[in-house]
């Protein structure tokens, strides 16, 4: 078994592909990716490293899979589990909601007793409003993706996002840089 469970959900696939594409990085010997469409409460007491990544929809929506899952979720103990967070979101279709369900889910899992990782510097992002956004700070409580209107960066934030988040895993790899 994998040092790292990601857990995601994805209606269209974006949030998939990144699944997929930091798993790249850190390889599927350090990385297992599972769809929370599939996933049990059991599948997380497996891991102590964990990345959940989660699109928000319309307006500040969660993706079905994961509200299905909600309930699940509540029921969790992240105690003693260090959680890295990764959400997609649009900032120009919906900036007033960007990464909304990252934030909502964060507000979850710290409730629950996680020990969250990766906050994402909130430079070179224009939105409106964001449940993700921590203003005292200008960070993202975890890797913010928009794959509508900032594609070109995505492979840049995905390689800065892996290395920071491998420190604060507390792992000795270093993750591949790709230009996917």
């Amino acid at each position: 078994m994998a040092e790292i469970g990601l857990f995601f959900g994805s209606d269209e696939g974006n949030t998939e592909s990144v699944a997929h594409r930091i798993q790249e990085r850190f390889g599927e010997d350090v990385l297992d990716v599972k769809d929370i469409a599939d996933a049990t409460q059991m599948d997380f007491a497996q891991y102590d490293r964990l990345i959940l990544g989660i699109p928000t929809w319309d307006f500040g929506q969660i993706q079905s899979d994961w509200e299905e899952f909600w309930d699940d979720l509540n029921e969790i103990d992240f105690s003693g589990k260090t959680v890295a967070l990764y959400g997609l979101g649009d900032q120009f279709g919906y900036g007033d909601f960007f990464l909304d369900a990252m934030g909502m889910l964060h507000e979850v899992i710290v409730q629950n007793g996680a020990n969250i990782v990766g906050r994402w510097s909130a430079e070179g992002y224009e939105f409106d409003a964001s449940k993700a956004y921590m203003e005292n700070e200008n960070v993202f409580v975890g890797l913010a993706i928009d794959e509508d209107q900032q594609s070109e960066l995505t492979a840049s934030r995905l390689n800065t996002w892996c290395k920071q988040i491998a420190k604060e895993f507390g792992i000795p790899i270093e993750p591949e840089e790709i230009d996917d």
